[in-house]
């Protein structure tokens, strides 16, 4: 699959790779039935669904999907078999036409990066930051369209249709729902852990989230550790080695093209600086207190200049963050990392038993933190943690 974010320039440089078939004069279909029923009952018809081969349901109604296109093609005197393709789309038309699409269409992703590119550079996994949606550039899908997509994930597949009883489809929503089921099935191990909740407490407790810049390359070796319930330090190490002087300053510039990290850019220079000569204690004191710092620049900023107190910069965190990213099932996963930061980078500590420790903003900023807690480690979370951000506002 290509990926693009931009529609016009994908369709001026991609192609399909041959020709649907087309069916006429076929009977028009409205949906698929909800309920059972009986001749003469009124019954709930599904006209809009998505869903995955996960759910029972799913292979009932691709199977009489299968049932409908075989019956069509023999009647136009030819063969389909859907079981071998990967991408089936299947467009019906108003004037009573459809064209069956089998492996031949163009498509292309929209994705959010974690890096700058210019247009014609090869894109790797790890430059993912999330996907938001799936489209097929170079077909025409007329507004009074009714279109049916299943696609193959790696060992799964995705079902979605929309039978158009506005009599206007709306393609940009329906390719954002075909982003949602590729994102849920390619990252459905991501989804996984962090429903599970004794395996995302223990993601929490030593200071891991599916962060943007790590999510689709390092993130997965973190996430096999901590299910096998193996020591992190050894594969903390190696992801440490990883964020060298190019890389660190990748994210810089992530951060300084945002307006609110901007008023603070000699601080965050300061920080990466420091974690280029493996200096945790001035990086965790700086980014844990300038975090709150720079929630509140965004606040302020779409707030028209008014401030707000801890809890409700996170609440704004959490919103902004599914906002931008169009629902709260995406894979900046906005309401987990509204609990990493609440449990972990402004969790609470007691003064008089000294629990705090270098993750703690709050046990930083009053100088609870025990000296050993300022390890690299954490100063990588703490930069990851303030970048997780940049991707929120």
């Amino acid at each position: 699959m290509a990926v693009s974010d931009d529609k016009t320039a994908a369709a001026g440089s991609v192609r399909n790779i041959g020709e649907p078939l087309r069916f006429e004069n076929i009977e028009s279909l409205a949906g698929f039935s909800a309920e059972p029923g009986k001749d003469g009952q009124n019954i709930k018809i599904w006209t809009r669904l998505a869903l995955t081969s996960d759910e029972p349901l799913f292979h009932r109604l691709v199977d009489s999907l299968a049932g409908v296109i075989n019956h069509m093609a023999n009647q136009a005197g030819t063969t389909v078999n859907l079981r071998s393709a990967d991408t089936v789309l299947f467009i019906l038309k108003p004037d009573d036409s459809a064209e069956l699409w089998l492996d031949k269409a163009a498509v292309s992703l929209k994705c959010v990066v974690n890096r700058s590119m210019k247009a014609g550079t090869a894109i790797f996994e790890r430059d993912i930051a999330d996907v938001r949606g799936m489209r097929f550039p170079c077909v025409e899908i007329g507004e009074k369209d009714k279109i049916l997509c299943l696609f193959r994930q790696d060992w799964r597949f995705g079902f979605a249709f929309d039978m158009n009883p506005d009599e206007k489809i709306d393609l940009e929503e329906f390719e954002a729902t075909l982003g949602t089921l590729y994102r849920q099935m390619r990252y459905k191990h991501l989804y996984d852990a962090l429903d599970d909740v004794a395996l995302f407490d223990r993601l929490l407790l030593s200071g891991w989230f599916p962060f943007a810049e790590i999510i689709t390359s390092e993130f997965k070796e973190v996430l096999n550790h901590c299910e096998a319930g193996f020591d992190l330090e050894e594969i903390e190490e190696k992801l440490v080695k990883k964020f060298d002087e190019k890389r660190m300053e990748k994210i810089l510039e992530r951060w300084l093209a945002k307006p609110h990290f901007g008023a603070k850019q000699e601080l965050l220079k300061a920080a990466i600086a420091a974690f280029n000569n493996r200096e945790p204690i001035a990086v965790i004191k700086i980014l844990l207190t300038e975090i709150e710092g720079v929630l509140n620049e965004a606040h302020r900023a779409a707030h028209n200049g008014q401030g707000a107190k801890l809890k409700g910069l996170l609440e704004f965190a959490e919103k902004s963050a599914e906002r931008k990213a169009g629902g709260s099932n995406t894979l900046l996963f906005p309401r987990a990392f509204g609990r990493y930061l609440r449990e972990f980078t402004f969790a609470n500590f007691d003064p008089v038993t000294k629990t705090g420790s270098a993750n703690s903003r709050h046990a930083v900023g009053h100088g609870a933190a025990t000296q050993e807690s300022y390890t690299i480690t954490r100063a990588l979370q703490a930069v990851l943690t303030l970048d997780q951000l940049a991707f929120y506002t």
